[in-house]
């Protein structure tokens, strides 16, 4: 991951939000912070142990989520979260938001599932409405988030459609603007991938779809979406790892993902007069319906994330902290960066 930039000391606050979304926001009493009373005898004024928030337990990284073999399965494109086994966790049951980002508008593109589902609980529960984007063969997963949503008192907006289509992207950024009330976070995150052993596999109609879906569709809304954006917004691209180590299988996919590293570092340099930071994240690999909807091999699925030195894929809800901390408002000198999520494997 790319180190922090400012110069500062890092906060109170800082530190708590850097611990992940699974803390609760109850303050601590630091030694020497006001209205910390220091407990006789102690050395350095630390606060008595009555006082101290008690810590979490910890997790083995290695363990803390499912491990390889999986059952072997395959779902036509694009995939659904709910037929995939094991369930990918979204963080539903985990995520505790602190309201970090209270008031705030966000547009998550892929919204249905995987990546860009986590994000879009998580800043529903840090305080922000949002709207989702998904294809219409994703509205059974599309419907669940929108409930987590509201459940979280959230708007919640579901814009369906293909953003393949130049016209719809355009509609897409206006129609989210609209139904949230203006629009200060995007997300672009939906992705089409397709394994394929060589090129010589890779037809004009997939090339075609995959650079559309990752790389045009992501022009195309951001374009629409930028001059709507006030200073201070945010806009975050799904990287990968492959960007930086691409696969044999993903010739395309890869290609596609180091043009948004490109992309990422290039439009922050032009937004930044307009106070919009630009950032993109690389994950590894996660365990989403990208996977057996086409973007593996046959026969490697049960084997998927077995190769990063922590032994498993990672879970949505591992990387929606690095997209909350991306959209708030502390890591305003953030911008034209990549962060990692890999699990140890490569990656910025």
């Amino acid at each position: 991951m790319a180190s922090d930039p400012t110069d500062r000391p890092a906060s109170r606050r800082d530190a708590l939000n850097l611990l992940g979304a699974g803390l609760a926001s109850t303050p601590v009493l630091l030694a020497g912070a006001a209205g910390a009373q220091p407990a006789s005898g102690q050395a350095g004024g630390a606060p008595a142990p009555s006082q101290q928030q008690q810590p979490r337990a910890l997790r083995d990284p290695r363990n803390a989520h499912a491990r390889p073999p999986f059952p072997p399965q395959e779902q036509p494109w694009p995939g659904l979260a709910r037929n995939m086994n094991p369930r990918p966790d979204h963080g539903e049951n985990s995520y505790r938001g602190s309201g970090r980002l209270a008031g705030r508008r966000a547009l998550v593109t892929g919204g249905d599932s995987g990546i860009g589902r986590a994000a879009a609980i998580a800043y529903a529960r840090e305080g922000a409405d949002v709207a989702i984007n998904y294809l219409p063969a994703e509205e059974e997963d599309a419907r669940e988030v929108v409930q987590l949503i509201r459940a979280a008192g959230r708007r919640a907006v579901a814009l369906p459609g293909d953003i393949r289509n130049e016209a719809f992207c355009r509609q897409l950024v206006e129609d989210a603007a609209k139904g949230l009330g203006g629009l200060d976070i995007l997300v672009n995150n939906a992705a089409r991938q397709a394994a394929q052993p060589s090129i010589l596999d890779i037809s004009t109609q997939q090339f075609d779809d995959t650079l559309r879906t990752n790389l045009y569709a992501m022009f195309w809304i951001t374009k629409a979406a930028v001059p709507l954006m006030p200073p201070g917004a945010a806009i975050i691209n799904t990287a990968s790892v492959v960007a930086y180590d691409p696969p044999a299988q993903l010739l395309d996919y890869s290609t596609t993902k180091a043009g948004i590293v490109t992309f990422t570092k290039g439009l922050a340099k032009q937004l930044a007069e307009r106070g919009i930071r630009v950032n993109a994240v690389a994950p590894g690999p996660y365990w989403t319906p990208l996977q057996p909807s086409g973007g593996q091999l046959p026969g490697e699925l049960p084997k998927f994330g077995a190769q990063s030195p922590l032994g498993r894929p990672g879970q949505p809800a591992e990387i929606a902290p690095v997209f909350v901390q991306l959209a708030a408002a502390d890591l305003s000198f953030t911008t034209g960066s990549v962060f990692g999520s890999t699990g140890g494997q490569g990656g910025p």
